[in-house]
């Protein structure tokens, strides 16, 4: 904790023990935004992508006292409106949600973004939460992100859904 009693977060890079996470993350409460758990094979598929991720990165989110993992968050690359962006996407598990350590883990993976990928790569970091995930549009509002309004996405694909784009500018100083 820090100064005023805050709970504080570090980002450790995904590794290869890090299936467990998905596999807590997979729960029907934790996907109702993502379109449901999926199968364990398409679970393996998404740790081994994780794993080998080269554009972006995903992390384990733990608290920086005790190293508990809370959640995991990453960004990674992709098209949007003709041009490449990073997108970024979280979870935290139940058992800390209502705690801001998300909106701390989404501060944390923007000064990263901006120190790792920012320099000579795309000007914004997205989120693309749907629009009616009150948590996660306040991770958003919290983390410095600026809403750009409701667009139409695919998530999963064949899934259509609706989605705030928030974003932040990696060309200024401060999220």
């Amino acid at each position: 904790m820090d100064a005023i009693g805050v709970e504080q977060v570090r980002l450790v890079p995904w590794a290869e023990g890090d299936f467990w996470l998905l596999r807590r993350n997979n729960s029907p409460e934790m996907t109702e935004h993502l379109g449901g758990p999926e199968t364990e094979e398409k679970l393996a598929d998404r740790h081994r992508r994780y794993v080998e991720l080269s554009s972006g990165r995903m992390y384990r989110v733990v608290l920086a006292d005790g190293g508990e993992t809370v959640g995991s968050i990453g960004y990674w690359e992709c098209e949007w409106r003709g041009g490449k962006v990073w997108e970024t996407g979280w979870g935290t598990l139940p058992e800390f949600q209502g705690r801001g350590l998300a909106a701390q883990a989404a501060r944390a993976v923007v000064a990263v973004v901006r120190q790792e990928a920012g320099h000579g790569g795309h000007p914004a970091l997205h989120a693309f939460p749907k629009a009616d995930n009150a948590a996660s549009n306040g991770v958003c509002r919290k983390a410095g992100f600026t809403l750009l309004g409701e667009v139409d996405l695919e998530y999963p694909k064949g899934n259509p859904i609706i989605s705030n784009d928030w974003y932040v500018d990696l060309r200024t100083a401060k999220a």
